[in-house]
């Protein structure tokens, strides 16, 4: 009866767990698409009107820059919390 409890409590953790990693990508993709609107609103702002192309180029380095500086950032802050957990579990 222990054990099923047990399994019980798990599959509420996972369920939890699954839910809010859903409700944090969505909101993280609404927020992507404001940043979006935002950079496309700064780029046609500071580009001269009918350079269409070199203002696609400008938003796309900008964006793909922007998310590799980021991954990086989380990566590493990824890496300091796997590193905590390793240390919590060897001892």
């Amino acid at each position: 009866m222990a054990k099923i409890r047990k399994a019980i409590k798990g599959i509420g953790k996972e369920y939890f767990k699954t839910i809010s990693t859903m409700l944090t990508t969505a909101f993280g993709l609404v927020a992507a698409l404001a940043w979006n609107e935002m950079v496309k609103k700064f780029i046609s702002e500071y580009i001269t009107p009918g350079e269409g192309m070199k203002s696609q180029l400008i938003y796309a380095l900008f964006v793909t820059t922007l998310a590799v500086i980021i991954a990086v950032w989380l990566g590493s802050i990824a890496k300091k919390f796997d590193e905590e957990e390793e240390k919590k579990d060897g001892k």
